[in-house]
């Protein structure tokens, strides 16, 4: 079973058990999305108006604002997962591939801290 048997040649290339840790957070991301868009669309169906102090309001309360920053993490990171093996799927190079992940993590982090910025900011009580 050398290298010059078809069994030689492939030894190592199996799995590098890498991608089920992978596989997993995105069922777990997606699950994260799939609670908190219920309870966004339950609690916007059972608010009396949609007027913006009654969304403030809503949303200064403890449970939907830490509902909504939920959301936003896992989204931003579910987004983040899906587009990374888009990128290593498709690009071939290793420095596009480095600087099209950096960019996506980057895009990602600071999609999230602005997010997350904003609903404190109205959980707070700085609207205007």
């Amino acid at each position: 079973m050398g290298n010059g048997t078809s069994i030689g040649r492939v030894r190592g290339l199996g799995s590098a058990k890498g991608g089920v840790h992978h596989w997993l957070l995105q069922r777990f991301t997606a699950i994260g999305n799939l609670i908190s868009v219920l309870f966004l669309i339950v609690s916007l169906v059972l608010l009396p108006d949609y007027s913006y102090g009654t969304i403030v309001e809503w949303i200064a309360r403890p449970v939907p604002a830490v509902m909504m920053i939920l959301l936003v993490v896992t989204t931003f990171w579910h987004a983040r997962l899906g587009l990374q093996v888009l990128v290593e799927d498709y690009l071939h190079d290793h420095a596009n591939k480095f600087a099209a992940i950096a960019a996506l993590n980057l895009a990602a982090c600071g999609g999230i801290a602005f997010g997350v910025f904003c609903i404190v900011r109205i959980a707070l009580g700085a609207h205007a």
